[in-house]
């Protein structure tokens, strides 16, 4: 046992030097480190983010070793310290990675700071799970899965409905052709984040708030209790609306059932842009080319209110969030928990194909069993990847005000170098990718 620790600490400690090229002496890091270890002995997570969202992936990786918990508000911190005594409490993500015990870490912060903080532990060859959306620019997705492929770790995003059977059954329905070639998905929610303009009032920050390390990357502006917990979803510089929010759960499952990976156009539509706030509301639609024997495909986003009108003019429930795939011999209606066809009477005694995909383990214990044993999950970094440049580019195409053509390979739209300025941000001194 002892010989077998002391192997897997000589590797953990040439991860920092090593994961940028993904391995060493040819052998795979993140799976080398994986075969030392019993598939018995817990893991030794950190967790960056501990409160509201944070705690359910909390929960969702607590049979682990919780060896370390980093929060910006000490209420927050100190709740969770006393649920995991044993753990060692952090301000600030970047002194909790200087750890020399950590296998793994838990992101769950405002958008804003995903990315530095996902970069970072990638690099230092630790296994990572972030929340969703994977990164606050479309930039910052790329580099994090650029970076993901070097260091060879176990990676999840967290769309957690993708575990789910339904997600799974809708899946294996579409894929064996249970309405035709789809050409056409509407994706709608009901959900919306939106807000006026910069608070003027600048009350002082209170004393359990690090508010220089809750800003992190983003420009530094005065603190106000409007940006904390939640709200910050409203602000372009923390997070990224209604369409950051919920996408990379609903567009979740046109991607996985259709084998999307890249637009080739992008254009929205939505209230005047605000320079400080997201909108209300916003239809995006997304041009997709064909893949293997699938067609190309037009998918539409809405949001804040906002439904195809296909809905009514084929008389389909009025869902207040839902997913629409329009295929050549019919309709089908899901979202997180069922699935119906259209028209009725066409598909009534449809029989559902044999089960293909396995039902899941479990979101988090998928990571889990990557992270101790080197196989994959279904919401790693490359398939999060692209997926969430491809939700984050409907927000570009919205403040830009024009229709993106969109080369994936350059990251660029080749039509207009208005989108630049949204793709990638200037970070505040301190803050790197």
């Amino acid at each position: 046992m002892s010989l077998r620790l002391r192997r897997r600490d000589f590797l953990r400690g040439m991860a920092a030097g090593t994961a940028a090229a993904g391995t060493f002496g040819g052998l795979d890091l993140g799976r080398a480190l994986a075969a030392q270890r019993s598939p018995n002995e817990k893991l030794n997570i950190g967790i960056i983010g501990v409160a509201n969202r944070a705690a359910s992936n909390l929960e969702g990786v607590q049979g682990e070793n919780i060896v370390a918990l980093c929060d910006i508000d000490d209420r927050y911190l100190d709740a969770a310290f006393g649920r995991f005594p044993k753990a060692e409490k952090y301000n600030d993500f970047r002194k909790l990675l200087e750890r020399k015990d950590l296998d793994a870490v838990v992101i769950s912060t405002a958008d804003h700071v995903h990315a530095s903080a996902t970069v970072a532990a990638l690099k230092l060859g630790k296994h990572v799970y972030v929340e969703k959306p994977m990164s606050h620019s479309v930039h910052e997705a790329r580099v994090i899965a650029e970076t993901a492929a070097k260091a060879k770790v176990a990676t999840q995003m967290g769309t957690q409905i993708h575990a789910t059977n339904n997600y799974r059954r809708v899946v294996e329905a579409i894929q064996a052709g249970a309405i035709g070639p789809v050409n056409a998905c509407h994706v709608w929610v009901g959900k919306t984040w939106s807000e006026g303009s910069r608070p003027r009032e600048t009350p002082p920050v209170p004393k359990y708030i690090n508010w220089d390390l809750w800003v992190g990357p983003a420009p530094m502006r005065p603190y106000h209790p409007t940006y904390l917990p939640a709200n910050w979803r409203r602000w372009w510089d923390f997070g990224c609306g209604t369409l950051g929010d919920m996408a990379c759960h609903y567009m979740d499952l046109p991607f996985w059932a259709l084998k999307l990976r890249h637009p080739t156009s992008v254009e929205s539509q939505g209230p005047p842009v605000h320079p400080e706030t997201t909108p209300r509301w916003m239809i995006v639609k997304f041009e997709f080319p064909a893949r293997d024997a699938m067609p190309a495909l037009d998918l539409t986003w809405y949001d804040g209110g906002k439904k195809p009108a296909l809905l009514r003019e084929a008389g389909l429930p009025d869902w207040e969030s839902g997913v629409l795939f329009v295929g050549e011999k019919g309709l089908m209606l899901a979202d997180y928990d069922q699935y119906k066809l259209y028209p009725e009477e066409k598909f009534k005694g449809f029989t559902p194909p044999p089960q293909s995909i396995p039902n899941s383990i479990g979101h988090y214990a998928e990571w889990i069993n990557a992270c101790k044993n080197g196989g994959p999950t279904t919401c790693n970094f490359d398939y999060s990847g692209a997926l969430t440049e491809s939700v984050l580019l409907g927000n570009v195409a919205y403040r830009t005000g024009k229709k993106l053509d969109w080369d994936a390979k350059a990251l660029h739209a080749t039509n207009t170098s208005d989108a630049d300025q949204y793709l990638k941000r200037e970070y505040r001194a301190g803050w790197t990718l």
